[in-house]
């Protein structure tokens, strides 16, 4: 069996891809989830697996994201300067969105692993410069969000 770290970074990725769905084609969430889940299960050449135990995840990120949007995106735009939010790259957008949306509302993740796995999504879905870029942009909010969030993690 996979390890958490490994079924959590898995459901990163789901979630990453359908915020960039919905994004590009304004789909609501269940639809764009509901269609990402029939794609990769119906295309046997598309040789993709998505286990049923990252599914809850993915799905926490994909609708927690949606939720918080402008609380995030605020976030966002304090932290870029002379980049306004529409004008960054849509992955990099939801790559920050999905780390701040953990980092907010997650506390059984560190955030310093939240940024992480941020950073590693943006070297392999985004651009030669995204993980640099998102690195930079959650270092800087990462100082503020002590007052946001939970002081203590549930227990597992």
């Amino acid at each position: 069996m996979k390890s958490k770290v490994s079924r959590r970074r898995r459901s990163r990725e789901i979630a990453l891809q359908v915020l960039y769905a919905m994004e590009m084609s304004e789909t609501p969430p269940e639809q764009a989830m509901e269609l990402y889940y029939r794609l990769f299960e119906d295309d046997e050449d598309l040789d993709v697996d998505i286990p049923m135990e990252v599914r809850p995840f993915a799905e926490k990120l994909i609708m927690g994201v949606e939720l918080h949007q402008s609380e995030l995106d605020a976030l966002i735009g304090s932290a870029s300067q002379h980049w306004r939010l529409y004008r960054m790259p849509v992955v990099d957008r939801n790559i920050l969105r999905i780390a701040l949306f953990e980092m907010l509302h997650c506390p059984d993740i560190p955030p310093k692993v939240s940024i992480n796995e941020a950073v590693e999504l943006g070297k392999h879905f985004g651009s030669e410069d995204s993980g640099a870029f998102i690195n930079g942009i959650l270092d800087h909010i990462l100082p503020e969000l002590d007052d946001k969030r939970p002081k203590t993690a549930p227990d597992e």
